[in-house]
């Protein structure tokens, strides 16, 4: 056989999918400009506004284009080639997931065209879903023939309708949404490819296809928007056809790889979740703050408009969260490739994604969960004050039971000990009550923990040591033993103290916390005070926590310390930087750009005089901080 013949035999072989993929292109390519005068037309324009990036009044609605290029050319192959365009999907469930599209994709025009409450949509979005489990036969029973009805459908329902609601939201920028859909869909293929399914990839070859031919006027500077009639129907296709083919029958390319794939779509929404959830208590709190009173009302704080801030392109944006879900992909096809050896991939996975999530959140997320526990903290009302108090106890000693059981399970994990019913019924209570009952002896629930001291740790200490003592001893009268019996002690008291500390000092580590966003956050913000304090010991430690209760209400931040102890300067105590001694007030007093001073150690009058002296030659407030006991 020549190369030629070689080169032939493979095009004829591959036909189907080269084929199947530009068909779907050159329809999109032709119909999205018909789509964009059409709904011109129509007056389904974005018109410039508060939230919308767009500067000129650009066409909404194309994701039309999109359906009707993916229907056109998939079941133009089913038609004519008499072949099902997967293996794992009947012909007669292609053309209902085909009608389902147009259902979703009529109530997306629907709001594109007329513009409809959010509840409206959100129940069309999961009739489709029910559907599309019952009447497509879509469902996570794919992978788990076992799952009950009862849990399959709900679990189905929050898949299909969380990532169409994904691609709803992440399309605010030009070609966000059906870039990443792309990304996402060549992921999801390549997953195929590589556990040798390849007859399953036809489908998303059409709708790769579909979605680069709308792209090229979707990019910016884009002339069509896909509004919600696209966008749902990426997020549609992206969780349901995976369900549907049952992905080459792994777990791990049916859902992991399309988790990871939308794994920018998926991030942004569960932050708008939480950000708009926050804000719509604290408006409950704080009526009179500009917190945004409704889970449903639209905001300008999703990933793109943050990015966007930033870059202020709207390509340089796009193309660093196609870099994100592309790295994303990547991973997930890796852990395809490596199977049982993708466990460091997912961790690196998930070390990336935590760093994203923390930096991104600190600007917004956190800054406003910070508000609503302050709004809380400094709530004086005498019934809300009672209610706290009564239930404190109460949920330290729910939190310590579950810490103990949980304590004992990941115990059981190290160990490598088998759980059983036994270990459950018997070993179980045998090992948490001891303690507990400990816990209770020594007083550990009469305790303030926020003001506790070194003797209420100890104290702490003593009792689980003590608990766990009498479990063995316990165990040992009963004649029971469990696992690696020398060990598990050890490490059960190591888990239990470890947990219950934790939960005991969480209260001011979060002030702390919030204490550190908060002031990140007022940083830049001209009406805030910003003080320089003298003095980096005890004393400064107590006024620190005065800021910290008083931050939001007085609007003062710590942006240095000065101290004339030399061996402190350049160290950082509480993440403030010591600066150097009074001497060099005015370089520091310009570096910081603090207007006041406070000083918070004890000194002598004629020292005091002095230090005072240099301060106010800087031209700054100066203010002394002080605690005493004075005879009355």
């Amino acid at each position: 056989m020549t190369h030629l013949e070689a080169i032939c035999d493979i095009l004829l072989t591959t036909a189907p999918y080269w084929g199947l993929f530009f068909a779907a292109f050159i329809i999109s390519l032709l119909l999205t400009p018909l789509v964009r005068n059409l709904n011109r037309r129509l007056g389904m324009v974005d018109v410039p506004g508060a939230r919308r990036i767009n500067k000129t009044p650009i066409p909404r609605g194309g994701g039309v284009a999109v359906i009707l290029a993916f229907a056109l050319a998939s079941g133009t192959f089913v038609a004519v080639s008499g072949k099902p365009i997967s293996p794992a999907i009947k012909d007669a469930i292609f053309w209902r997931m085909l009608a389902l599209s147009f259902i979703l994709g009529a109530l997306g025009f629907a709001d594109d065209r007329f513009g409809l409450k959010p509840i409206v949509k959100l129940l069309g979005q999961m009739a489709v879903a029910v559907l599309a489990f019952f009447w497509c036969h879509v469902g996570f029973h794919s992978f788990f023939p076992s799952i009950p009805v009862w849990i399959d459908l709900p679990l189905t329902v929050f898949w299909i309708t969380g990532a169409i609601n994904a691609f709803n939201l992440i399309d605010g920028l030009d070609g966000l949404a059906s870039g990443l859909a792309v990304i996402a869909s060549i992921g999801m293929a390549g997953a195929l490819f590589f556990v040798e399914s390849p007859g399953q990839t036809l489908l998303h070859l059409a709708f790769i296809g579909a979605v680069l031919g709308f792209l090229r006027y979707n990019f910016n500077p884009a002339s069509v928007f896909l509004g919600d009639t696209g966008s749902m129907f990426l997020g549609f296709f992206l969780s349901a056809m995976p369900l549907l083919t049952r992905a080459g029958g792994s777990f791990m390319v049916g859902i992991g790889v399309p988790l990871l794939a939308m794994g920018v779509p998926i991030f942004d929404t569960a932050l708008a979740i939480v950000r708009r959830t926050v804000r719509a208590v604290l408006h409950r709190e704080r009526p009179s703050e500009n917190a945004g009173g409704q889970v449903m009302q639209a905001d300008a704080d999703h990933i793109h408009h943050r990015l966007l801030r930033h870059f202020v392109s709207q390509r340089k944006t796009a193309g660093l969260l196609y870099a994100f879900a592309a790295f994303f992909v990547m991973v997930g096809i890796g852990g395809v490739v490596l199977r049982d050896r993708a466990a460091g991939l997912f961790i690196i996975a998930f070390i990336v994604g935590t760093v994203i999530v923390v930096r991104d959140m600190s600007r917004v997320e956190l800054w406003d969960a910070g508000r609503l526990a302050d709004a809380v903290a400094h709530d004086r009302t005498e019934v809300r004050r009672r209610r706290r108090a009564a239930l404190a106890v109460p949920m330290l000693v729910l939190a310590d039971i579950v810490i103990l059981s949980v304590s004992w399970y990941i115990t059981l994990v190290v160990l490598k000990v088998r759980p059983t019913p036994q270990s459950f019924h018997t070993f179980l209570p045998l090992r948490v009550v001891p303690v507990f009952l400990s816990l209770v002896l020594f007083h550990s629930y009469y305790t303030v923990w926020s003001r506790a001291m070194l003797s209420n740790y100890l104290r702490l200490i003593l009792a689980v040591s003590i608990g766990v003592l009498a479990s063995v001893a316990i165990m040992v009268l009963l004649g029971y033993h469990q696992g690696r019996t020398l060990a598990f002690p050890f490490v059960y008291f190591g888990l239990a103290l470890l947990m219950l500390l934790a939960v005991r000092t969480v209260r001011p580590f979060m002030r702390d916390c919030f204490y550190l966003l908060n002031t990140r956050r007022l940083e830049d913000d001209p009406e805030v005070s910003r003080v320089l304090v003298f003095g980096a010991g005890l004393r400064y430690r107590a006024f620190r926590r005065e800021m910290v209760r008083k931050l939001v209400q007085e609007k003062r931040i710590i942006v240095g310390l000065v101290d004339d102890d030399l061996l402190m300067r350049g160290k950082r105590i509480g993440g403030i930087r010591v600066d150097g001694p009074h001497m060099d007030a005015r370089r520091i007093v310009a570096e910081t750009r603090a207007d006041s001073v406070v000083i918070a150690c004890e000194l002598r009058p004629e020292r005091m005089r002095a230090v005072v002296d240099v301060f106010k030659r800087c031209g700054v407030k100066v203010s002394y901080f002080g605690f005493s006991e004075t005879a009355l």
